[in-house]
């Protein structure tokens, strides 16, 4: 990876554009130290100490464009283990530029996206799923996609990956002492021994793969409110999201279309859904409503039929999920009398569960959330989880490897053809940490940072 490093000085905002209170301007590389020093004058005239703010001008020759702070850390205790500096400036776009033009005409150049991260990874500070981690709290939009990024950055994937990776290498260690020494080694014990350790090693990996809790970090639990007209929906979803996001009218078929609202459940991000009321109706424009809530419930992870409480259930209601079946039965309008009781629905939904909600008064509305939220996989079990599409990419291609080894011994073949498929399970999944992986999947993986980090 050392032909990989670059020794440019590089330099890029690290903060979000657009005016704030403070903008940081971000420097790497050996002339760091040399570039700031030409741009940022302290105030005291002092040196600048390693890791402590320093308080000055930021400067264009003689002429004074900013008050600012400066910051220098030096090699190796830095994010990327090279010279880095920060300028902490007021916020201001035009203000950013301007320092960003004085560092480039003094000797830096403009990072590329995700550099200063890849050098960080390219001088052994981080592996390449902890880098792949700092993109990953960057865009989480949950808390537990948060703890799931931390816990990545922590190394909990690096370390599920190495374990599996030394289990695999004491297989080729076993192999090659019975391929040396075939008159100290017994060569079918050893077979029947990798077989088996393959055969763990592998479910093991295979259990870990989870792209849809991936996919839920990513783009939140799909959750589709269903019913027929006017049973309450367009109010919960208000009274869920804690806005007026739904038109609500007396009027059967006021919704006419999917209307989305992201939210989070006990820190579950969830992309809430209500839905044309399910019917047959003549409208042409509330038929294509009803087609497009049927396209929601196929792709929803969580189903949710709204009943109107008020009212006793029947046949429309029970013909409502268009034989999709509710995980959650919601008994909605618990502030006029009820005409249907909790057993009632779970008679007439036994594989559901029942919540009974008060949208205005926002009674039952926190036991919903509960329930809903259940659906996300268990806030902790991503540290043992592939959830990550390249992640899960790369574990399958050693579980396929892995496999091969136990055909290839089951075919009675030479111990060497199971080696070999033990060192491509075993490069299969280095490409995960980065200890096997080409110069073009690196930027491949850094290309989706954004400039600065």
């Amino acid at each position: 990876m050392t032909s990989l490093i670059s020794h440019d000085t590089i330099a890029a905002q690290a903060t979000p554009a657009g005016e704030g209170g403070i903008a940081i301007v971000r420097l790497s590389g050996d002339a760091c130290e040399a570039i700031l020093l030409r741009v940022f004058r302290p105030k005291n005239g002092k040196p600048l100490v390693n890791r402590v703010l320093t308080f000055g001008h930021v400067v264009d020759g003689d002429v004074v464009i900013d008050e600012a702070m400066a910051v220098l850390f030096r090699a190796p205790h830095s994010y990327t283990r090279e010279d880095v500096a920060e300028i902490h400036c007021h916020g201001s776009d035009a203000l950013v530029r301007r320092i960003l033009l004085l560092l480039l005409g003094s000797g830096a150049r403009m990072a590329r996206p995700g550099e200063f991260t890849c050098r960080a990874f390219l001088h052994g500070r981080i592996d390449l799923a902890q880098a792949e981690a700092v993109m990953r709290m960057i865009r989480a939009g949950s808390d537990r996609a948060m703890a799931a990024a931390i816990r990545q950055m922590e190394g909990g994937v690096s370390t599920f990956v190495r374990d599996a990776r030394e289990a695999i290498t004491a297989l080729l260690a076993a192999l090659a002492a019975a391929i040396d020494f075939p008159d100290e080694v017994e060569e079918s014990e050893t077979a029947a021994q990798v077989r088996a350790q393959c055969l763990r090693i592998r479910n093991r990996l295979s259990a870990s793969c989870d792209p849809r809790a991936g996919r839920i970090e990513e783009e939140g639990l799909r959750v589709v409110l269903c019913g027929r007209p006017n049973a309450g929906k367009s109010s919960l979803l208000n009274a869920l999201s804690g806005s007026d996001r739904a038109i609500v009218t007396e009027i059967p078929g006021t919704t006419r279309d999917t209307l989305t609202e992201a939210v989070q459940m006990d820190g579950v991000r969830v992309c809430l859904t209500d839905t044309a009321g399910l019917r047959d109706t003549g409208d042409a424009v509330e038929r294509i409503g009803v087609a497009r809530a049927r396209k929601a419930l196929d792709e929803a992870d969580v189903r949710v039929l709204v009943l109107d409480g008020s009212c006793p259930i029947g046949q429309a209601d029970r013909d409502a999920p268009c034989e999709i079946s509710p995980h959650i039965v919601v008994l909605s309008k618990g502030d006029l009398p009820a005409a249907v009781s909790a057993e009632d629905a779970a008679a007439a939904f036994p594989d559901a569960q029942i919540v009974t909600v008060c949208a205005p008064r926002g009674e039952g509305l926190d036991a919903l959330r509960r329930r809903i939220a259940a659906f996300a996989p268990e806030d902790g079990a991503e540290s043992a989880t592939l959830s990550q599409a390249r992640h899960i990419q790369a574990a399958r291609r050693a579980c396929d490897a892995l496999e091969d080894a136990c055909r290839a011994i089951d075919a009675g073949l030479p111990l060497d053809v199971c080696a070999v498929d033990l060192s491509c399970a075993l490069d299969a999944l280095g490409e995960i940490t980065g200890e096997t992986m080409s110069e073009q999947v690196i930027d491949q993986v850094f290309a989706r940072f954004c400039v600065g980090k």
